[in-house]
């Protein structure tokens, strides 16, 4: 009986893993960025860094802990903004990766570009 919870399990997790790494692959693709990207560890983070427009140099606060936690929510938050979302859409990444992140990636949520370039935009319409 015990196996086979755990064999249920071990699917349940591979699914999990196997809908991440879609939906990561196709957020990638949506920003201009290679797909296969996502699979690098490291590298995806400063993929990452670059659709939200952030410094590359901040892949280093990722190793600080405590700060990583910060760095992460920013970046999350920013990633939401970059695809038309709002500041509840990227908390929604921070906290429920599971369910936002394929939402944002499967969803009609187009790039819209991120940093100063998003900003000005809303600025200007604000008029």
């Amino acid at each position: 009986m015990e196996e086979g919870i755990g064999i249920v399990g071990g699917i349940i997790y591979l699914a999990i893993i196997i809908l991440m790494i879609a939906s990561f692959w196709k957020i990638f693709e949506k920003a201009g960025k290679p797909g296969w990207a996502s699979l690098i560890p490291i590298y995806n983070i400063i993929v990452i860094l670059e659709i939200v427009n952030k410094p590359i140099w901040w892949v280093v606060l990722f190793l600080i802990p405590i700060v990583n936690i910060v760095i992460a929510i920013i970046v999350y938050i920013e990633l939401a903004k970059a695809f038309g979302k709002d500041t509840g859409f990227g908390i929604g990444l921070v906290l429920l990766g599971i369910v936002f992140f394929p939402m944002l990636a499967f969803g009609d949520a187009q790039y819209q570009g991120a940093g100063e370039k998003m900003y000005d935009d809303e600025i200007l319409d604000r008029g």
